[in-house]
């Protein structure tokens, strides 16, 4: 694994890279996420995909880009990676947020995308146009929400705090311990409230057009029986099940080979 700086409007974007033979796709994390989460999806394809993950603007290692935030501008960044790495129509894979990032992208910029991947994302969560955008994220990430506000003595605590999560706790190891401390600054989450809440309006408000195979969890963000989706929102819609796993472990989890067996099926 390599880490990149990649120039983008107003500096630079982080951008981990795992080098494969393989064709390069880019990869788009969730809305408090960071590139590593998607280190078991390169593991799991075998060095048949050269992964590109960046740290979105406003979080981790690209805490310190500015805005505007929202859809596009992240479109924007992932072209200006795709071009960093020669490619001229790049495979896009996108979680969570990073699903509704792909989506943006491929609308934005349709002589630029390949195929394109959602897991656990991308499909409008039916949150109306008017809803309050801290009232909306309290209702979709509400404890990723509260954490950003939140300080902590040490990293140990800081982990500590996520073991308590269902969702994560009862599924820990490696990757998910190193996923969480690329985003510890030494005293709470690197993620920008800023970033988050404009990241967050359009996503909610305004999501783009989105006719492309979906990966989706049966369970939530706190390992609830009830996901991000259910079958009957899905209708018309691409999907397939992942059975056995929650939001996170889609990604970072079991869900890992299953991601990267469809991904190598579409490039």
């Amino acid at each position: 694994m390599e880490e990149i700086d990649v120039a983008v409007a107003g500096g630079t974007l982080r951008v981990l890279s795992w080098p494969a033979d393989g064709p390069v796709v880019i990869a788009a994390h969730g809305i408090t996420a960071n590139a590593l989460s998607w280190a078991a999806v390169a593991r799991a394809c075998a060095g048949k995909v050269h992964l590109v993950a960046p740290d979105l603007r406003g979080r981790a290692f690209s805490a310190g880009l500015p805005g505007p935030y929202g859809m596009d501008t992240h479109a924007d960044d992932l072209i200006a990676v795709a071009s960093h790495f020669g490619v001229g129509k790049a495979p896009l894979v996108g979680h969570s947020m990073g699903a509704f990032v792909v989506a943006a992208t491929a609308a934005r910029h349709p002589d630029r995308t390949g195929p394109v991947l959602m897991v656990d994302g991308g499909i409008g969560l039916g949150v109306p146009a008017d809803v309050d955008v801290d009232v909306a994220l309290e209702a979709v990430i509400g404890p990723a929400m509260r954490r950003l506000a939140m300080t902590f003595g040490s990293a140990a605590e800081y982990l500590a705090y996520f073991r308590q999560n269902p969702a994560l706790g009862r599924y820990w190891g490696p990757d998910l311990e190193a996923y969480l401390l690329r985003d510890f600054t030494g005293s709470g989450s690197s993620c920008r409230i800023e970033a988050i809440r404009g990241d967050a309006a359009d996503m909610l408000r305004h999501p783009r057009p989105a006719p492309f195979p979906l990966l989706w969890a049966p369970r939530g963000l706190m390992d609830e029986e009830t996901g991000l989706y259910r079958a009957e929102q899905l209708t018309g819609v691409d999907a397939e099940l992942v059975p056995d796993v929650n939001h996170y472990t889609i990604l970072l989890g079991s869900g890992a080979e299953h991601v990267a067996g469809r991904l190598l099926t579409l490039i």
